[in-house]
C-alpha cells in the first residue's frame, strides 16, 4: 500500500519527462510567408569533412546550388568556396537532401551555407555554419552614407534585335526600386552589377548612379547590363551595394541561330567554289588540239573503217576532185606517178578496127 501511494505521488513528475522524450523531432517546414528553409545536419565541422543539407518549400524540379560562404555572404558569391560547391534538384514537393563537403571560404567567418536557385524565379536561403579552424573576423562596416534595400521585384527591360540573332552582345536595362533605410542620404551610390552563367561566379562591373536618395525615401535605379558576344543560355544578373548583394534576377538568352546558319552556308559554299576553281584550272592546263589535228584524227578514224578496195575512191571523194585520171586534179589521188612515168593521154587504148573497115 505504501509503495502504491509513493508511485502515485511521483507519477505527475515522471510523465511529462517521458512525454518529452517520446515526442519526435519536428521536420522543418516552409515559413509562413512562403520562403524556403534550409537545415544542416551539423552546426560545425572542419575542412575535409562533410555535412548533409536538407530543405523544403522550394520550387518543384528546381536546380539549386549549395555553397559555404564567409562574412555571411555579404560580398556575394566572391566570398564563397565556389570550387567545392554542389548542385542538386528538388523533387516534386520542393524538397531536397544533399551532402556538401566542408571547405574554407576565401573570407573569414561568420559563415553560412548558402542555397540559391540557378534558373527560373530567384530564391535563396542561408543557414549559419562554423568552419572549425577557419579565421573569424567582424563583419565589414557600412562605408556609404545610406543603407539601401530593395522594395520591389527587379525586372530586366529591353529585347534582342536582329544583330543579336547573329551573335551581337545581348543588352538589357536592370530596373530596381530601392529605399534608403539609413539616417543619412545616399549621394551618387556606387553599385556593382554582375552576370554569371550556371554555377560560375559572377563577373562584376562597377556602375555609379547619379542622384541622391534622401533618408527614408525611395528611388528607381536603372543600370545597363550587357553580355559577351555570342552568349546564350541561362544567366543570373546580380546587383550589389556596400558589399552586400541586393537582388539576383534570372535572364534567359536565346541561341544565336544566325551564326549557325552562317557556318552551314559557309561549309556548302566553300567546297563548291573550290571545285569550280579546280575545274577551271584543269581546263586551262590541259593542251588544246588544233583543227588540223582534229581533222587528221578524224581521217584516221574513217580510214580504219574503210574496205581495202575503196582507198582511192574515198581519197578522191575526200579531196573533192572530179577530174579524170592523169589530170592535175588527180595528182593528189595518185601520188606514185611522176610526170615522166605517167601514162600519156594520147596513147590509144582502143581496139584496132577490122581489116577493110573504115
Amino acid at each position: 500500500m505504501a509503495a502504491f501511494v509513493l508511485c502515485a505521488a511521483l507519477a505527475p513528475g515522471l510523465l511529462p519527462a517521458a512525454g518529452a522524450h517520446a515526442v519526435p523531432r519536428a521536420v522543418p517546414r516552409a515559413a509562413a510567408d512562403g520562403k524556403p528553409v534550409v537545415q544542416l545536419s551539423a552546426k560545425e565541422a572542419g575542412k575535409g569533412g562533410s555535412l548533409t543539407v536538407t530543405g523544403r518549400g522550394w520550387r518543384p524540379k528546381a536546380l539549386l546550388t549549395l555553397l559555404i560562404c564567409g562574412q555571411n555572404m555579404i560580398g556575394g558569391s566572391n566570398s564563397c568556396a565556389n570550387g567545392d560547391g554542389r548542385a542538386t534538384t528538388t523533387d516534386a514537393h520542393g524538397a531536397f537532401r544533399r551532402k556538401l563537403p566542408v571547405a574554407e571560404p576565401p573570407k573569414p567567418c561568420p559563415c553560412v551555407v548558402h542555397v540559391a536557385t540557378v534558373t527560373g524565379a530567384a530564391a535563396a536561403a542561408d543557414a549559419p555554419f562554423t568552419v572549425a579552424g577557419h579565421p573569424v573576423a567582424p563583419l565589414p562596416r557600412e562605408t556609404t552614407g545610406g543603407r539601401l534595400a530593395v522594395l520591389a521585384q527587379p525586372r530586366l527591360a529591353g529585347s534582342s534585335g536582329l544583330l543579336t540573332w547573329f551573335g551581337a552582345p545581348a543588352q538589357r536595362e536592370l530596373t530596381v526600386t530601392v529605399g534608403n533605410l539609413g539616417p543619412a542620404p545616399a549621394r551618387d551610390p556606387l553599385f556593382r552589377v554582375g552576370t554569371s552563367h550556371g554555377v560560375f561566379a559572377p563577373k562584376w562591373e562597377e556602375q555609379q548612379w547619379r542622384g541622391t536618395i534622401p533618408a527614408g525615401k525611395k528611388a528607381q535605379i536603372r543600370l545597363p547590363v550587357e553580355l559577351p558576344a555570342g552568349a546564350h543560355g541561362d544567366y543570373l544578373v546580380s546587383l550589389a551595394y556596400g558589399g552586400r548583394t541586393l537582388v539576383e534576377q534570372p535572364w534567359g538568352v536565346g541561341r544565336p541561330w544566325g551564326v549557325t546558319l552562317f557556318w552551314v552556308l559557309l561549309c556548302v559554299v566553300i567546297p563548291t567554289a573550290v571545285f569550280r576553281i579546280g575545274m577551271a584550272l584543269v581546263d586551262r592546263v590541259r593542251p588544246h588540239r588544233t583543227d588540223r589535228t582534229r581533222r587528221r584524227s578524224a581521217g584516221r578514224g574513217h580510214a580504219a573503217g574503210r574496205q581495202p578496195g575503196t582507198r582511192t575512191k574515198d581519197r578522191t571523194a575526200h579531196d573533192g576532185s572530179t577530174d579524170g585520171p592523169g589530170t592535175p586534179g588527180d595528182s593528189g589521188g595518185l601520188p606514185w606517178f611522176t610526170p615522166d612515168t605517167a601514162p600519156s593521154t594520147t596513147t590509144s587504148t582502143e581496139r584496132p578496127t577490122s581489116k577493110g573497115s573504115a
